[in-house]
């Protein structure tokens, strides 16, 4: 069958098109294979960051670290329930925990470095009210009453010494970042690897824990031309993190 012009020309079209989506599947498809890869390494280390600080936790109430994660985590958790109920639970205590008493030692600074540790920084915008204060006072460099703006918060630092009239009071909004915390309590899903879905390995060894990666090399096809490939997202040994 021979080909006439018409057909030529649907045909180099066709091939076009055809072209240019095997270049973006080509170009995009890896990137998001790439992605998809970084995205779990991060969340692994994520977890075993805050399994490490698990067991940081607990050796420091307790004075040593736990094979049991899962007993570590709960400890410490109820330990942290205590000190926000109770401001006086400091120095040695009692935990009664599953029928079992757990002596521990819970210093001042417990609950904030949980709260820091196990959350993430962010930032929110409050509305701030202020009243500021126009104010009458002799100066005595001056030699003559002068006048002085002040919020209202701070009129006592400047006049616990001085007599002063007031003039004037004035109300206004103001937007101000503040930073917190948005602090999470740890449960058991840190356990698990999220991609292998299988446990973190725990090794205490002379008085020293390493957490590391279940993974020796996960690989998986996509798309029959590509392949997701994964291997080991790395170790934390005694605070030192092997990606750093």
């Amino acid at each position: 069958m021979k080909l006439t012009d018409n057909n030529k020309n649907d045909l180099l079209e066709l091939i076009i098109i055809l072209s240019i989506l095997l270049l973006i599947v080509v170009i995009y498809v890896p990137v998001a294979i790439w992605e998809e890869e970084e995205g779990f390494q991060e969340e692994s280390r994520y977890r075993m960051e805050n399994l490490y600080n698990v067991q940081s936790f607990y050796k420091r109430i307790i004075g040593e670290y736990n094979s049991n994660f899962f007993e570590a985590m709960n400890v410490i958790n109820a330990a942290r329930d205590s000190s926000l109920a109770d401001s006086l639970f400091t120095g040695e205590m009692k935990i009664n925990l599953n029928d079992i008493t757990y002596n521990v030692t819970i210093d001042e600074t417990f609950s904030f470095e949980y709260d820091t540790t196990f959350g993430l920084k962010a930032f929110r915008k409050d509305t701030v009210l202020d009243t500021t204060l126009q104010i009458s006072f002799f100066s005595d460099e001056l030699s003559r009453y002068d006048t002085s703006f002040i919020r209202r918060k701070d009129v006592n630092k400047y006049t616990d010494k001085i007599d002063y009239k007031l003039l004037k009071k004035e109300s206004t909004e103001r937007v101000e970042a503040v930073e917190y915390y948005d602090t999470y309590i740890p449960d058991s899903s840190l356990y698990m690897c999220p991609l292998s879905n299988k446990s973190y390995n725990m090794e205490i060894f002379d008085d020293a824990i390493t957490v590391s990666s279940p993974i020796e090399l996960i690989e998986e096809d996509r798309y029959m031309l590509f392949t997701f490939k994964a291997t080991s997202h790395g170790f934390i040994k005694d605070g030192r993190k092997s990606w750093d």
